[in-house]
């Protein structure tokens, strides 16, 4: 990430960061999860610009059976289950003190869902919905198991979880436009959102795997190569500050996942 990367991560004293080594201690690791402070009765870190903040809560939606099953789901339009439905009250009622300004959906069911379940909370608030936001087109994989892709187009899962920039998937996206639409609409929005808007500032964003995940990168400063770097559990809550006088963004918290029981990240978190 470089000298800017430093400006770009918070560390609260005491906070808790996750790591996961899958491949050994010389290979990337995975973040699981930045910065908890939930511990110190405190849910989410302090914002870093203080007044001067706009704090953006990126949510991914609660859990689907197709999550629970392993199975690629992309842009098929999948509800909630039941535990989606939980996971969805209960990140509602850890965000139910925050003071929210605007907020902004996927159209798809499960992440609208999960935001109407949050704002439940906060009545004034309208939901508004960019469709640039919606998950990874998966094309053929889609509503398929890994067994199931790995037969119909062998070697792919693996260059996928090795060098997902350079996956193109069948009838489908890349990651590259993947990023491209996701990171145009969320520039736009920020101007938006920066712009005669009161002081501190919260917005909620409830989306997806991969569009999150492309988020995180973009946010950071890191190409989409580096696609496995963050992780994002269903229902999982990550704090990104913006100076409202310009500068550089900063990762608070990544994959908080709490409120859902214990530091580690136990959600299905499995095909996108």
């Amino acid at each position: 990430m470089g000298v800017k990367g430093y400006l770009r991560l918070q560390q609260a004293n005491g906070g808790i960061s996750v790591l996961n080594f899958s491949n050994g201690l010389r290979q990337p690791a995975q973040l699981e999860a930045l910065n908890l402070t939930s511990h110190l009765n405190d849910p989410f870190p302090q914002p870093r610009f203080k007044e001067q903040t706009l704090r953006i809560f990126l949510v991914r939606h609660g859990e689907t059976d197709w999550n629970r099953e392993g199975r690629f789901q992309g842009q098929m339009d999948v509800p909630l289950n039941e535990n989606g439905r939980a996971q969805a009250a209960t990140v509602a009622e850890f965000l139910k003190e925050v003071t929210f300004h605007h907020a902004l959906s996927s159209p798809l069911l499960r992440p609208k869902e999960t935001a109407l379940a949050i704002l439940q909370y906060h009545p004034d608030v309208t939901l508004e919905l960019e469709p640039a936001l919606v998950e990874i087109r998966h094309g053929d994989w889609e509503g398929k198991f890994e067994p199931e892709v790995e037969a119909a187009y062998p070697g792919e899962l693996e260059r996928w979880r090795t060098t997902p920039a350079l996956v193109q998937m069948p009838n489908g996206e890349n990651l590259e436009q993947v990023r491209d639409r996701v990171v145009k609409a969320w520039e736009e929005w920020l101007k938006r959102w920066k712009t005669n808007t009161p002081t501190p500032h919260n917005v909620l964003v409830v989306a997806h795997d991969a569009t999150n995940k492309v988020l995180l990168c973009h946010i950071v400063g890191l190409g989409i190569e580096n696609f496995w770097l963050f992780k994002q559990g269903n229902g999982s809550v990550t704090v990104i500050d913006y100076p409202l006088t310009g500068g550089l963004p900063r990762l608070q918290a990544v994959n908080i996942t709490t409120h859902l029981g214990g530091v580690l990240d136990r959600t299905a978190a499995g095909a996108l």
